[in-house]
């Protein structure tokens, strides 16, 4: 009877030895997370990269007033135009903002560039096949894509090319 009762308790200090470790082992990790983790942000490389980019995207963006005139009118020849000049390398610019974002952020940017490139082809689209009604909705849909985009933009991004 003495014989069990020691190995019941030898085996109930194990256990309370291993639960003690436990303890000490979480307290442990615990005190070691201080919680001085940073949260994820953009290098100063890729904020420049960006900001390099975006202006060629804004300016893109500005001669939409423009492109909406060449629209009213249907002047279908310079619609094109616009689209393939001036316009023709948003598609890559939107690229190199993409691949500088926060991994969290890359795929609604990628959504939303995806949306305003289908949208550029649908006008330009609309312009070869002199398609007056596809026309003015596939306007409306470059311009909205062009806000859209604009807001994926980092705030530091914003702030810096508005001070420019």
């Amino acid at each position: 009877m003495a014989a069990q009762l020691f190995t019941h308790a030898a085996s109930a200090l194990r256990r309370l030895g291993a639960l003690a470790l436990a303890m000490v082992l979480c307290i442990g990790l615990a005190a070691c997370d201080s919680g001085s983790r940073k949260a994820a942000s953009l290098s100063a490389d890729d904020i420049a990269t960006i900001e390099r980019q975006a202006e060629g995207f804004l300016a893109a963006r500005d001669r939409l007033p423009e492109l909406a005139s060449l629209v009213n009118e249907r002047d279908w020849t310079f619609t094109r135009n616009l689209i393939h000049g001036p316009m023709q390398e948003v598609g890559r610019e939107m690229l190199y903002i993409n691949q500088r974002l926060l991994p969290a952020e890359r795929p609604e940017a990628t959504k939303r560039a995806d949306a305003l490139k289908t949208a550029l082809a649908e006008l330009d689209e609309a312009a070869r096949l002199q398609d007056s009604n596809n026309l003015s909705k596939a306007y409306i849909k470059v311009a909205s894509g062009f806000g859209l985009y604009a807001q994926v933009l980092p705030a530091q991004v914003q702030a810096d090319l508005k001070q420019s």
